[in-house]
């Protein structure tokens, strides 16, 4: 058991390691949100499971403190309000549980962070779709493979990492750096 344990840690740790090439893409992406927040727009997000709790955290990071007290910035994930995602599922269908808020929440000039574990998952390439339509820049943070919602994305991380957990745990990280490179951006 203890080998295994050690194998998690090793693949984990790895993954990490080679996450660090893509530390110029995690700057691009604090700096794009940092400009929106400074412009009065909004940072949204959105996943599902796993990435919906994790949306929601990183959201929370902002409007509350991430390391800073500071003032709350703007900052919603679409994955919280039963109300709109029950009715817009029954009504239109799940794969439009987000595209349907952002339609009506969204603004040009805003940033979407999407996140799923595939970058396939349906509902946030619609996000993605709406996002493109309203002038919303898109981020994806994804797997390794990337899937559709890499190539759509203004910008992207894949994550080096193919398990859910692995990658999840990638994301969170990923999110936590964005959030702590906006503080410093915005109150030094």
């Amino acid at each position: 058991m203890q080998e295994y344990i050690n194998a998690q840690f090793d693949e984990l740790t790895c993954g990490v390691a080679e996450l660090k090439q893509q530390t110029p893409e995690i700057e691009k992406i604090a700096n794009v949100c940092t400009d929106a927040l400074r412009r009065g727009h909004k940072i949204i997000f959105c996943g599902n499971g796993g990435s919906a709790a994790q949306s929601q955290h990183l959201a929370a990071e902002l409007v509350g403190r991430y390391k800073m007290n500071r003032p709350a910035m703007n900052s919603i994930s679409l994955t919280v309000d039963t109300s709109n995602l029950t009715a817009i599922g029954n009504d239109y269908g799940y794969d439009v549980v987000f595209s349907r808020q952002l339609e009506g929440v969204g603004q040009g000039g805003d940033i979407l962070i999407g996140l799923s574990t595939s970058g396939n998952s349906s509902n946030v390439v619609q996000a993605f779709e709406q996002a493109h339509k309203t002038g919303i820049k898109t981020v994806a943070l994804v797997g390794r493979k990337g899937g559709k919602m890499k190539d759509m994305a203004d910008y992207a991380i894949a994550v080096p990492a193919d398990t859910s957990a692995h990658i999840q745990e990638m994301h969170i990280a990923v999110g936590h750096l964005i959030c702590d490179l906006i503080e410093r951006n915005i109150y030094g």
